[in-house]
């Protein structure tokens, strides 16, 4: 196994433990062998050396919420104007740009079938490592339903890009989940409540009756999967939680009482601010219709306070960016964004530590630790003062690893 050492770097490990000053982190193959307190000392005989003197060094960061088949900003528009062929292209371009930005995992939440974390995984495509869960869960007049009011032909079920199905009743949401473990999905993706960008629902409404809930979680629970369920209210957060689903997506109209429920049910909080902020400032060039504006501010609106109601709760925040098409490409202002509730640390930890938790990837991911695979980043700079390093990402970060392969290596 070929080794390389990373050293003289400031080491962010991201395990709560305060930043390591002139440290080493020897790679192993895939894996972190050691990380080191001070000169490095003797290496192993034959490793690379690069010299990360004066840049700071980080877990690859994971995004815990993407669509990486989301080409356009208007998710149910491009379904429509889109061939599946050229989904999947522009798919496979999205997940390149993500391991550009730094995020050496991605889950995705809602269109990605498993064969595109095969191709990852073989070396087909550059991309962050996947966890998918294939088609989204939704109701008739759902948030993954994108037929217009006016419309009246039966639902589609889609191929690729934001692939979603309508199904309703215990027996087809019991169906259309077998259907998505059958195929191999990491997780399920259920729409418990409305959205700012579907057609024909208000964001603070509740979707799927508990039966049908408990239906998906069962399925998922059987096979050693999990639920991930789309919520803005306490009313959709609390049925998700009273059905077992495991992590809420979104939330940014609960309330005090809703935070509580979270953090009482042990589930996760995937907080998604930069879509709010970059749709609201920027949608309406990309021809995103007023009415969809108008719900987007809504969502916008209560955000900060709803992390912020969290983080007092004591609820374990994770870190995504749900970002739809040209927008993709600010997924690190997440991080920037969130630290202005939970401190840079905190906002650091929940994209490494607390999203490898989400993913049920601890033990391989999230920290800088000995046996750990080696997702790492080199940022010139500190984030810790200045959050915005990860938006400038193409001059910003210097070096990008994963599982111990060197993706990005601009030091020389």
């Amino acid at each position: 196994m070929e080794t390389l050492a990373l050293t003289n770097a400031v080491i962010i490990d991201c395990t709560g433990a305060e930043p390591l000053e002139g440290g080493s982190v020897v790679v192993e193959g895939e894996r972190i062998k050691d990380v080191l307190a001070g000169p490095p000392g003797r290496l192993p005989a034959g490793a690379e050396v690069i010299d990360c003197r004066g840049q700071t060094l980080l877990p690859g960061l994971i995004d815990g919420h993407v669509h990486i088949g989301s080409v356009e900003a208007g998710f149910t528009e491009q379904q429509r104007r889109n061939f599946t062929s050229v989904l999947v292209i522009k798919t496979v371009k999205n997940l390149k740009e993500a391991l550009d930005q730094g995020f050496t995992t991605v889950r995705d939440a809602g269109g990605a079938d498993p064969g595109f974390r095969q191709a990852v995984a073989e070396g087909l495509i550059p991309g962050p490592r996947l966890f998918v869960c294939g088609r989204v869960i939704s109701q008739t007049g759902g948030h993954a339903d994108g037929r217009l009011p006016t419309e009246f032909h039966r639902p589609v079920e889609h191929a690729a890009g934001t692939a979603s199905g309508i199904y309703d009743g215990v027996d087809a949401v019991r169906l259309a989940a077998r259907e998505q473990i059958r195929q191999g999905v990491d997780h399920l993706k259920v729409m418990a409540g409305g959205g700012a960008m579907s057609p024909a629902d208000e964001i603070d409404t509740a979707q799927y009756s508990l039966d049908e809930l408990k239906a998906v979680v069962f399925e998922a629970e059987n096979a050693g999967k999990y639920v991930a369920a789309h919520c803005y209210s306490d009313r959709s957060i609390r049925h998700s939680l009273e059905s077992g689903i495991r992590s809420i997506e979104h939330g940014n109209l609960m309330t005090e009482a809703g935070a509580r429920a979270i953090k009482e049910a042990g589930a996760y909080l995937v907080p998604t601010i930069v879509t709010y902020e970059k749709l609201s400032t920027m949608g309406r060039d990309f021809g995103v219709p007023e009415n969809n504006i108008r719900k987007i501010d809504q969502a916008l609106e209560k955000a900060y306070q709803a992390l912020a109601l969290a983080q007092e709760a004591g609820v374990k925040i994770c870190s995504g960016s749900d970002l739809l098409g040209p927008m993709q490409v600010y997924k690190g202002t997440e991080l920037e964004l969130q630290a202005r509730v939970m401190g840079p640390m905190g906002a650091l930890m929940a994209a490494t530590r607390t999203n490898a938790e989400l993913v049920r990837q601890s033990h391989n991911l999230g920290t800088i630790e000995a046996g750990k695979l080696a997702d790492l980043i080199l940022v010139k700079g500190d984030p810790l003062r200045d959050m915005t390093i990860f938006q400038d990402y193409k001059a910003k970060i210097s070096l990008i690893m994963q599982g111990g392969g060197l993706y990005k290596n601009s030091l020389g």
